[in-house]
């Protein structure tokens, strides 16, 4: 049997930090959020001045510094608890440190932003889109969840979620329903990103002490939701969802990461090393 739920509402960082196993389950929870929406934003700027049209750039770019805004409060959240700077937080753990899925960690393709970037963006349109789906699944999760400080965060996200989902289901839709090339593209990156998608609906190790206190609903749940929203966009471009997803190349909530992460890290935290005292 799982463990009971319990009915605790916590409205204060004092009151988490005197519950160490509250507190444990609050942080891991904080970490993959604050960590899947900061590489994923890092990966969405590498697009910067590559995009399809002049108007997408501004969009994309757009989206991206709302969602390395969203992982600054679920960061500046552990601050407040005493994890430490959100700065470093953010810039100065090392890639075995980062619980973020390792699908949002992967390159957009060949070649590197500055040196012949021959990126994929079919690949980064089904990325964005699932992510972004399951985001808002989660975020509305998280507006009832016993911590009070992230419930006051998941409603100001899910303001802008329904704008970034609206935006990627758009494009999703318009290269599904198109012929030759782009379906062909679409449908292989759909592959690519559900070999690799578990682990963005994973909870992790944590996972049963985090649905325990109520700070998020159970992986199950949130998956069952996810698949279900999947499963009637493409019953409506008439595809069928493959609903077998995997963790091919690691799992990033127990600190599995590729060597993506690491050259990713290295240029997010190059100007953090430089001069730690400065803001970020």
């Amino acid at each position: 049997m799982g463990r009971e739920e319990k009915s605790m509402n916590i409205t204060s960082v004092e009151e988490a930090q005197k519950d160490t196993s509250y507190y444990k389950a609050l942080t891991a929870l904080l970490y993959q959020l604050a960590d899947d929406d900061f590489i994923i934003a890092y990966r969405g700027s590498e697009w910067l001045g590559l995009a399809p049209h002049i108007e997408e750039d501004v969009a994309f770019s757009s989206i991206n510094q709302d969602t390395m805004g969203h992982a600054a409060m679920y960061y500046q959240l552990l601050e407040d608890l005493g994890e430490g700077d959100m700065d470093a937080l953010a810039h100065a753990r090392k890639a075995t440190e980062r619980v973020n899925a390792v699908l949002l960690e992967k390159v957009n393709g060949s070649g590197t932003y500055l040196t012949e970037p021959k990126y994929d963006w079919a690949y980064t349109v089904v990325r964005h889109y699932f992510y972004t789906q399951s985001k808002k699944i989660k975020v509305e999760s998280l507006k009832n969840s016993s911590y009070e400080p992230l419930k006051h965060v998941a409603v100001k996200v899910n303001m802008e979620l329904y704008y970034h989902l609206l935006h990627w289901r758009t494009w999703f839709k318009q290269l599904c329903s198109a012929n030759g090339d782009a379906k062909s593209r679409m449908k292989a990156a759909i592959d690519k990103v559900l070999e690799e998608f578990d682990g963005v609906l994973a909870l992790g190790p944590s996972g049963d002490a985090i649905t325990q206190y109520r700070l998020i609903e159970k992986e199950s749940e949130l998956r069952k939701r996810f698949v279900a929203e999947m499963a009637s966009m493409f019953e409506k471009l008439n595809m069928v969802f493959p609903e077998s997803m995997g963790m091919k190349s690691g799992n990033g909530r127990k600190g599995e990461h590729t060597k993506d992460l690491d050259d990713a890290l290295l240029t997010l935290s190059e100007v953090y090393r430089s001069n730690p005292a400065a803001v970020w």
